[in-house]
């Protein structure tokens, strides 16, 4: 069986509806790199709505970034696209933090915004 690479796709509910924007923009890229794409529940509700698949984790506030930080430290995900809202509050942001640190201490990209994001997908194309 072919071993696809995993990507997590996190959105604060203001940047849910660019982070699906996103997606259906780079569907080239996600489907000849045969990315899988995990998420967290309501950002992956949001991606299957529009068509994209993607396997659902908890929400974010209940558990769902810690699922995706034990799969970063599993060495499962490989990247991690996490758009995030700088102008509100996040009642979960320590859950938010230690799925940054995972990121830092397994050395796996993190993108917090599209500029970011696009520039790590765009990566998975050269050669």
């Amino acid at each position: 069986m072919e071993k696809k690479f995993e990507i997590a796709v996190i959105a604060h509910d203001g940047k849910k509806a660019d982070l699906v924007q996103f997606l259906n923009k780079n569907k080239t890229i996600l489907h000849k790199e045969k990315i899988k794409i995990i998420a967290t529940g309501t950002t992956g509700g949001k991606a299957e709505a529009a068509g994209i698949k993607v396997k659902k984790m908890l929400s974010g506030p209940l558990g769902g970034d810690a699922q995706i930080a034990a799969r970063v430290a599993e060495g499962k995900c490989k990247m991690v696209l996490f758009f995030k809202d700088p102008m509100s509050s996040h009642p979960h942001e320590p859950d938010i933090n230690m799925l940054i640190r995972i990121c830092d201490v397994h050395n796996v990209p993190l993108a917090t915004n599209e500029a970011t994001a696009q520039l790590l997908l765009n990566a998975l194309t050269l050669d």
